[in-house]
């Protein structure tokens, strides 16, 4: 069950940015390195990519493709891939002239403790050990964690954070006064939960438990009580084992918005089935949102940001390229540099003006 439960968490802290996390699987076939790019004092090698590749196959199987389809597939968007990874090195290589290393470490160090937190584990070793249980490399899932925050460190301090404290106040005001129904507050919930996990038992045995103790709890049983006895979550440590949080409706999972819509402060819903278990929620209170825009200035930087962020780090990984040595491999350069789109600095393009020719020319 811990091991179950690690991989999950796991999966939430660290497999969102980085889908490679797994790749380091015992019995995977080694394949003999070759250099596909140079980037700068760096490499792109081949088993980078073919590891990059077997994890989207993966990816793709598991969305309901057959192996042969998603190897086709992915084999199409080789070079794309290609130039992914080199992407991905300029961005480490721009973190470390930036002096993120020890940050970035840091940070890896503070997921992994969160991890063995949330698991009522005791010590990173144990943690370790747990997760080689559930075939994980925690040398692995370290390194790709390292290279994820890494590259988010440097696109969040050179790119986003950038254009966030970029605005003036006019122009905030002005994309305020185009968006206003972006602006409106939205009603917000505070939850509580008990989970009853399915793991190892019967569905039909879990939902009776689940509603007998939902008819409890509407007869005026406490329900932190019950949740202290029965949920299956892990609790961290100050942290009441009935207590969820507060959300804005429009950001919680369909599924429990449609739940919890007509429940009033006090209410329970009735148990909701997950692929996991059931949930009993509560709505512990409500607050109503508003039909009048509130202009607020982190608001709206925000607002600015998350629209332009995109284009902006497209904007900024081209930079990098331009400025970088990057040459590709003869067997991949056609249908790689293409795609990398690298102008060279003005500085080394420019052509003499007319002015440098003749002073040129006029020199004894």
């Amino acid at each position: 069950m811990k091991s179950k439960l690690i991989i999950v968490t796991l999966l939430l802290t660290a497999l969102v940015l980085a889908p490679s996390l797994a790749r380091a699987q015992e019995g995977e076939p080694v394949v003999v390195d070759e250099v596909i790019a140079q980037v700068n004092d760096g490499v792109v090698t081949l088993s980078q990519l073919k590891r990059e590749m077997r994890e989207r196959v993966d990816t793709l199987m598991q969305n309901g493709m057959t192996e042969q389809q998603a190897n086709a597939e992915v084999v199409k968007h080789k070079s794309e891939l290609i130039a992914t990874l080199i992407n991905e090195q300029l961005l480490l290589q721009k973190g470390k002239e930036l002096d993120l290393t020890d940050r970035v470490e840091a940070e890896v160090n503070k997921r992994m403790l969160d991890v063995a937190k949330e698991n009522g584990i005791t010590s990173i070793d144990k943690l370790d050990e747990a997760m080689r249980q559930a075939k994980l490399d925690p040398v692995a899932i370290r390194a790709t964690m390292r290279i994820e925050i890494m590259k988010q460190a440097v696109l969040d301090g050179e790119v986003d954070s950038k254009l966030f404290y970029s605005y003036s106040q006019d122009e905030l005001h002005k994309y305020f006064d185009a968006h206003q129904s972006a602006f409106l507050k939205p009603e917000s919930l505070e939850l509580s939960e008990i989970f009853l996990g399915l793991a190892g038992k019967q569905e039909a045995d879990v939902k009776a438990q689940a509603l007998k103790l939902v008819a409890q709890l509407r007869g005026g049983a406490d329900f932190c009580a019950l949740a202290a006895a029965y949920t299956e979550r892990p609790v961290t440590a100050g942290q009441k084992p009935c207590k969820v949080g507060r959300f804005q409706v429009p950001d919680l999972r369909p599924d429990i918005a449609a739940a919890v819509k007509s429940i009033n402060s006090g209410g329970v819903s009735e148990p909701l089935k997950t692929d996991e278990g059931y949930q009993i929620l509560r709505v512990d209170s409500r607050t109503a949102g508003s039909n009048t825009p509130t202009f607020n200035e982190n608001n709206v930087r925000e607002a600015i940001t998350r629209e332009r962020s995109q284009k902006a780090r497209e904007n900024y990984l081209q930079e990098l390229r331009n400025d970088a040595y990057v040459k590709v491999a003869d067997s991949y350069r056609a249908s790689v540099e293409p795609l990398l789109k690298i102008v060279p600095p003005a500085a080394a393009t420019k052509r003499p003006s007319k002015k440098d020719k003749k002073d040129k020319n006029s020199k004894p």
